[in-house]
């Protein structure tokens, strides 16, 4: 089969292979607690992957091409090996209203084979050890600092930027809040850029930030796993401070 430029080469290993399935493929997508490394952990059983016959359970996704049918450009393939849950969720959803099918390519085997297979490649890119947190502090002010952090992938936001000597609660709830047990509902900071890199918010955290933009997030349980860009000290709603 003959490969586009920068599409990975399946022929590479013979438990990669590319099938092409319907932009909603009918599969069911998992990850461990890393947030990275998507697999398939179950299909509908009257899905078209299912039904495909090739896709198996556990299966890992590696790219994802949309199927072009109304442009003679080349697709450009999309690279997903070991990209965050919320990535390759979105990566589907940012696909063009036009495109009805999708050439995927998967890896038969778990996370670990699959990195081993990737270390093993010349043309692999190692899997990152660490994350740029960009930190945007005093935003709206002329005393605007910007700072740059090195973390490990993964890293906790909240964590971090205290390790770094970096204030993430606005007046009193300096000294009184909780030290990242979420339950105070006060570091709350703006993941201006990169959000995609982080988890998702769970209900709880949802609905302690409801008044408020969908960018923010409490920064005890914001988990980054590739580089974002966060802004402390955002405009919050009244309602935050009388919970």
């Amino acid at each position: 089969e003959e490969e586009d430029e920068g599409s990975i080469d399946i022929s590479s290993d013979p438990r990669l292979y590319r099938i092409r399935l319907p932009r909603a493929p009918g599969i069911e997508w998992g990850t461990d607690l890393s947030f990275s490394f998507v697999y398939v952990r179950a299909m509908e059983p009257a899905g078209p992957a299912s039904i495909s016959g090739q896709v198996g359970v556990n299966h890992q996704i590696c790219e994802i091409r949309p199927v072009l049918t109304t442009s003679n450009e080349a697709p450009t393939p999309i690279n997903l090996i070991g990209a965050p849950f919320d990535q390759v969720m979105q990566t589907f959803a940012n696909l063009d209203r036009t495109i009805i099918e999708v050439d995927l390519v998967f890896f038969r085997g778990t996370k670990e084979e699959l990195k081993a297979a990737c270390a093993g490649s010349n043309n692999s890119t190692p899997e990152k050890e660490t994350i740029t947190i960009t930190v945007i502090q005093n935003n709206d002010s002329k005393n605007k600092i910007t700072k740059t952090i090195t973390a490990p992938v993964g890293a906790n936001i909240r964590q971090t930027l205290v390790d770094e000597g970096i204030n993430v609660y606005q007046s009193l709830t300096r000294w009184t809040n909780c030290k990242g047990k979420q339950l105070c509902g006060t570091c709350i900071v703006n993941v201006k850029e990169g959000g995609m890199n982080t988890n998702r918010k769970s209900m709880d955290e949802a609905s302690t930030l409801r008044e408020n933009p969908d960018t923010y997030r409490l920064s005890c349980v914001t988990f980054a796993y590739d580089d974002v860009t966060v802004e402390t000290f955002p405009p919050i709603k009244a309602a935050q401070w009388t919970r």
